[in-house]
This record gives structure tokens, C-alpha cells and sequence, in this order.
């Protein structure tokens, strides 16, 4: 990666941001329903685009706290991987993602203009409500690996033409 730790793709840089608890049923992650934009209707992960001058970290705490209300500091970010998503029919939509996980935080989640948080179990998550791809990639993240990933969109823009793990 070159400097500034943003993956060197000609895609939108985006971060998605995965906030861990344990409760006396096992592992939680935050997730919420998308309420306006790209995905609405979608079960999705806290995170979005980094901006101009923003390292990956500085971006996963800022749109951790604009989309759920919870502070999280850089410090308690965990790298988790990388996906580079390609949409061949659209490419104005590909983008290359910075993965964190966190296990502490400050606040409790709210609802926002664009997010409706939630927990879900690490265990069960909705991914028929979620991307396609999300059950293609998610399982390694929860399970706590470290990967790369390369997800190329069939040309509908929704389902999973390829994956590609490295």
C-alpha cells in the first residue's frame, strides 16, 4: 500500500468499520439498516467514503460516529483486511475498502438519518437482507481473520459474479 495506508485502486476509497461486544449469548456486531443512499433497504456495516487528507483510521472514526452516535478512537481500530469491489456494468461504483474491527467504543448506538443500528449475534447474521457478497467475505472477518479480497459484480449490480481471496 502506498503511504497514507489507502490501497493504490482507481476506486472510490471507502472504510467499513465492525464493532464487536460479548454478552452472555456470545458475540455481537453492529450493523444497521441503510435508510437513504447507496444500499437502502440493506442490512449494512457502519462506514463509508474517506475523504480528501483522511487516513483510512480517521475516516472509520468519523463515519462510525456520524452514522450510530458511538465514539470509537483510532487507537481501538483493528485492521481486518481489504476489498477491492468492481462493478463491471457500473464502474462509478467500485470501491476500495480498508476493513477494521473494534471491541471498545464510547456511547451506545442511535439511530441517524442514514443508519438504523442494531445488534446482531456474530453467529446468525441476516445476510439474506444484506450485499450477496457479504456471506461470501463476512464469516472471515468474524472469525477474526486477516484478508484480502477481490469481488467483481455481475452486471445486474447486486449479485456475486467472482470472488477472489489472496
Amino acid at each position: 500500500m502506498p503511504a497514507g495506508g489507502v490501497p493504490a485502486f482507481r476506486a472510490s476509497p471507502v472504510v467499513l468499520c465492525f464493532l464487536f461486544r460479548n454478552t452472555q449469548d456470545g458475540p455481537q456486531v453492529l450493523m444497521g439498516l441503510k435508510k437513504t443512499g447507496f444500499g437502502l433497504g440493506r442490512v449494512v456495516t457502519l462506514g463509508g467514503h474517506i475523504e480528501a487528507g483522511e487516513t483510512p483510521e480517521r475516516a472509520a472514526v468519523r463515519e462510525v460516529e456520524e452514522e450510530s452516535g458511538v465514539v470509537v478512537a483510532e487507537a481501538d481500530l483493528q485492521r481486518a483486511g481489504t476489498i477491492e469491489w468492481i462493478f463491471p456494468a457500473a464502474p462509478a461504483l467500485d470501491m476500495s475498502t480498508v476493513l477494521f474491527r473494534a471491541q471498545r467504543w464510547e456511547g451506545d448506538p442511535v439511530e441517524t438519518e442514514e443508519i438504523r443500528p442494531a445488534w446482531y449475534p456474530a453467529g446468525e447474521m441476516p445476510y439474506a437482507r444484506m450485499w450477496p457478497d457479504s456471506a461470501h467475505w463476512m464469516p472471515r472477518l468474524l472469525a477474526g481473520e486477516y484478508f484480502d479480497a477481490v469481488v467483481t459484480i455481475a452486471d445486474d449490480n447486486v449479485n456475486v459474479a467472482s470472488i477472489v481471496f489472496s
